[in-house]
């Protein structure tokens, strides 16, 4: 009977250790990606970033890694301007199991009674701008949704893959 009961609380705990990162991205279908081969970040927009300075250095070095890896070179007179923002939102979840037979959902004093099990998560958004410099516009945005954590060991390679998967989608495939 404990196998029963130690069931809930196990696949909530796989569950959640599963979360995946959603990406999304979208541009400007009128521009010639393969002109951009510079970029630096711009400062004042990230400045706005609500999270920790730490958490900043770690995106920024992320998108560093990943640029360079497209043959991008940081500059003092770039092409792009890269610009983050961040979200974040509380989840709860509550799941209620009844072990046993009654009237219904909730607690039975007579036979085993339903538990609630909460589940509370963090889902934090990140979003990547890419700014033509000399025009000032928006040309090409990238946005990953997954689960946070707070364990700063899994932080920075949470991070990692949340800027990985976002910038795999840039630039945008030709059609």
């Amino acid at each position: 009977m404990k196998t029963i009961k130690l069931f809930p609380i196990l696949l909530l705990l796989f569950l959640s250790s599963c979360g995946s990162i959603s990406v999304y991205s979208d541009f400007d279908k009128g521009v010639d990606f393969n002109q951009y081969k510079t970029y630096a970040f711009h400062r004042r927009g990230i400045d706005k970033a609500q999270i920790s300075e730490l958490d900043k250095k770690r995106i920024l070095q992320a998108i560093d890694l990943e640029l360079s890896k497209k043959g991008m070179t940081k500059s003092e007179s770039p092409d792009l301007l890269i610009n983050i923002f961040t979200k974040e939102r509380e989840k709860v979840d509550v799941s209620q199991f009844n072990v046993g037979w009654g009237y219904g959902w909730g607690w039975n004093p007579y036979l085993w009674g339903g538990r609630n099990y909460i589940n509370t998560s963090t889902e934090g958004t990140l979003y990547i701008d890419l700014i033509d410099a000399k025009k000032k516009e928006l040309v090409w945005e990238g946005e990953g949704v997954g689960y946070l954590t707070q364990n700063r060991s899994k932080k920075e390679a949470l991070i990692n893959e949340f800027v990985a998967k976002i910038l795999a989608q840039y630039p945008p495939a030709k059609k």
